[in-house]
This record gives C-alpha cells, sequence and structure tokens, in this order.
C-alpha cells in the first residue's frame, strides 16, 4: 500500500511539473504574467522553454507578418455598391510587445485594426466612380494603406501592405466597364491607324522629294553638258576664226584640184565663179563677166 502511494506521488508531481511551463517558438515573444505579486513583466522572451509556477502564465505574441482578408461593402462616388476584397499584412512592433499587451491585448486585430480598415476602405473608394475601380485597384489600396497607417499610429502595430484582392461589381457596372473596355479599344485603333497613315504620308513625301532631287540632279546635269558643249563650241569657233586669214583661204583654194583660178585685175569688182557644178553642166556666164572679157580684149589690143 505504501509502495502505491508513493508511486501515486511520483506521478502527480510529474504531471503538475509538465503542466507548468510554457515554449515560445521562433518568430514569438513571450511576457511573464505574475498575477499574485508584480503583474506583467516588461522583460520579453525570446524562443524556447520557460518553467513557471502553476498559479503564474507566459501571454505568447507572434511577431510575423501576418496577413488578414476582409470583404467590404463600398459606395462608390456614383452611389454604386461593390464588393471589395481587401487583405492587410501587419505584424507587432518587436520592441513594443509590452506595451501592446498592456494597451489592446493578444486580439489587437479584431479590436483595432479591423474597424480602421474597413473605413478606410469605404472612405477612399467613395471618392473613384465605380467603374474605374478595378482599374486604380492599386491606386486605391496604396490611399488605404496610408490611411490605415495613419490611424494606427501609437498602436504598436507595423502596416505592411494593403491590397484589393478582388472586386465584385453589379451588373450595371460591369456593363459599364465592359463599354467603357470597347471605346477605349476604339480608340487605340483609331490612333493606330493614324499613326500608320502618318507612316505612309512621310513615306509618301520622302519618295516625291527623292524623285524630285532626282529630277533636279538630272536637269542640272544636262544643262552643265549643254553649257561645256556651248563653251567647246564657242571656243572652237573661236580658235577657226582666228586662223580663217585671207592669205589661208587664199591658199586653200589655189591647193584644191577642182578648183578653177580666173586672174582679174586687183580693182575689178565682179563676182568669181569657183567650182561650179560640173554635173549640171556648163551655167551661163554672169553678163558682167562678158563685159570685163571685151573689156580686157579691148584693153590688149
Amino acid at each position: 500500500m505504501r509502495r502505491c502511494t508513493i508511486l501515486f506521488v511520483i506521478i502527480m508531481s510529474v504531471s503538475s511539473l509538465t503542466g507548468c511551463g510554457n515554449t515560445v517558438q521562433p518568430g514569438q515573444r513571450g511576457l511573464r504574467w505574475y498575477p499574485l505579486t508584480e503583474g506583467l513583466t516588461t522583460e520579453t522572451l525570446k524562443s524556447g522553454f520557460y518553467w513557471r509556477a502553476p498559479w503564474n502564465d507566459i501571454f505568447v505574441y507572434d511577431i510575423r507578418l501576418q496577413s488578414y482578408t476582409e470583404m467590404v461593402d463600398a459606395l462608390s462616388s456614383d452611389d454604386l455598391l461593390g464588393k471589395l476584397k481587401t487583405a492587410i499584412i501587419m505584424r507587432p512592433i518587436v520592441e513594443e510587445v509590452y506595451f501592446l499587451a498592456q494597451e489592446i491585448g493578444p486580439d489587437f486585430y479584431p479590436r483595432v485594426v479591423r474597424p480602421e480598415l474597413l473605413a478606410a476602405v469605404r472612405s477612399v473608394v467613395s471618392n473613384y466612380p465605380m467603374v474605374s475601380v478595378p482599374e486604380k485597384s492599386a491606386e486605391i489600396a496604396s490611399k488605404v494603406q496610408a490611411v490605415v497607417v495613419e490611424k494606427l499610429k501609437g498602436r504598436h502595430l507595423e502596416v505592411h501592405s494593403v491590397a484589393l484582392a478582388d472586386i465584385e461589381l453589379a451588373k450595371i457596372v460591369l456593363e459599364a466597364v465592359e463599354r467603357k473596355q470597347a471605346k477605349e479599344q476604339e480608340k487605340e485603333q483609331k490612333e493606330f491607324e493614324l499613326v500608320i497613315a502618318e507612316k505612309d504620308a512621310e513615306i509618301a513625301r520622302r519618295r516625291a522629294r527623292g524623285e524630285g532631287d532626282a529630277v533636279r540632279i538630272r536637269s542640272e546635269g544636262e544643262a552643265e553638258g549643254l553649257k561645256i558643249r556651248a563653251l567647246g563650241q564657242a571656243k572652237a569657233q573661236e580658235t577657226i576664226t582666228k586662223t580663217l586669214t585671207a592669205e589661208y583661204l587664199r591658199y586653200k583654194l589655189y591647193d584644191s584640184p577642182n578648183a578653177k583660178m580666173v586672174l582679174l585685175p586687183d580693182n575689178l569688182r565682179v563676182p568669181i565663179l569657183i567650182n561650179p557644178d560640173q554635173d549640171r553642166g556648163a551655167k551661163a556666164v554672169p553678163e558682167s563677166l562678158m563685159h570685163a572679157d571685151q573689156e580686157l580684149m579691148g584693153r590688149g589690143r
């Protein structure tokens, strides 16, 4: 009987010892709680196993980034209702875990963060028409984050980011979005066609400019060629004119085998017939030559 009592005491002691400790996991911080004496301690406990008395406790806070998601009903500036799936990523500030535990507690998200997040989303979305909310979701999320960060100042919480994960729009809004997208596509198509037309016009202008330059170059070349030929002919004519003296012409007349020589006095002005056309037969002698012959014959007698 005594042995059974001792065994029972040992078992109860071990059981009580195993229940008198807490484990702080990596990424967590712990705070000792002494309800009978000093209360909550300011020193934070890092990862590890910590013994405690059965009447004491250790509060554990996760200091890792955590994501919380909410479906927010928000009215746009044109009084259309939409549901926005909003995600916020945040965590407690490590150095301020003690103050977070003192002022808010471990349920800081539902007590403080969630109301501020919903209010910020509704406030920011109310400044946008619902048709523009999907395309400006990043801008809206950035403004929501700025509002939430401002509201949580001094609450010992760090907001990492806010994002709009999904947007559920009413049917009328979806139709308006589709019409807007169709108009934007039509506008882009017209702008593309305008760019192509401008490119074609530029190509045509450059081609015409090139053809005009080619014609001008050819015309200038031809004019330059004509000018060079004219100058050559003028120089040749000038050279010939300088060399055609009376003595040279008289020499060429005498040198020709077909030439006929008629001797006349120097002061007798009568036409001279040189190298008559033999194929057509003899031509009539001018009357002036006949008078000249008669006169010469009379003088010879």
